[in-house]
């Protein structure tokens, strides 16, 4: 074995060393994952869902319209996410309740955005839609560098989606990479992506061309998959504490 290769060996067995101090380091800040009811994946176990989004993940709640206090509406979030920690409209809408609030932690909510997205992450660390929702909330939160890192982890997970290479886009564009964030808007366009926000970026700033898109874009919109809201970086940032 070269030395390239003991190089190579020993990079992946520091990595695997790491996951476990990692996973127990966010359950001591953030709370076990262990729930009365799941933990579930929310893509995958769809049939244990319609118990809680009856009751507590309702359209109201989802569009926080619910005719209740915010804490109301937060505690309802929270109950999705500690039965379904990878529940991306879940995770959507505590989001944007934070962005609403202007604060990491909404009204009745058990847990810190930072914290939903580290249960979420260590539940289900496959889930490349978790690594896009939690880079568009720290593109909210003017931290468009480490969003940069959460979707390019998304994209090695699955580079197909549309949802990951615009919201990449964005990050792209908000740290000055423009042609990166081109590339990635053809890709995300390419491939379906029905929101215009990237695009009309890139026009105000003088460098929108036109293009094909990018040979690995997939078609990821019209598969049933499901598209990120787009959470403009201007809007209600949360405090990112």
């Amino acid at each position: 074995m070269t030395v390239r290769r003991y190089a190579i060996l020993g990079s992946v067995l520091a990595f695997a060393l790491q996951l476990p101090v990692a996973f127990a380091q966010g359950q001591a800040v953030c709370g076990s994952l262990n729930n009365g009811y799941g933990p579930f994946d929310y893509r995958t176990q769809k049939d244990r869902l319609e118990v809680v989004e009856r009751f507590h993940f309702t359209p109201e709640v989802e569009t926080l319209s619910k005719g209740k206090s915010s804490s109301a509406i937060g505690a309802d979030i929270a109950y999705t996410l500690r039965a379904f920690p990878n529940h991306h409209r879940a995770l959507m809408a505590m989001l944007k309740l934070a962005a609403r609030e202007k604060t990491s932690t909404p009204k009745g909510s058990d847990y810190t955005m930072s914290c939903w997205f580290d249960r979420a992450e260590r539940f289900r660390a496959d889930d490349a839609m978790v690594k896009v929702i939690h880079g568009i909330y720290l593109i909210q939160t003017g931290k468009s560098g480490e969003a940069l890192g959460k979707l390019e982890a998304a994209r090695a997970l699955d580079g197909g989606s549309a949802n990951v290479h615009y919201n990449l886009g964005l990050a792209y564009f908000n740290l000055g990479q423009y042609e990166k964030a081109l590339t990635s808007a053809h890709a995300a366009y390419g491939a379906g992506f029905p929101l215009p926000g990237l695009r009309d970026k890139l026009k105000r700033a003088g460098r929108w061309r036109e293009g094909s898109p990018t040979p690995d874009a997939g078609a990821a919109v019209g598969q049933g998959r499901e598209v990120a809201p787009e959470v403009d970086a201007t809007e209600g940032s949360a405090d990112a504490r």
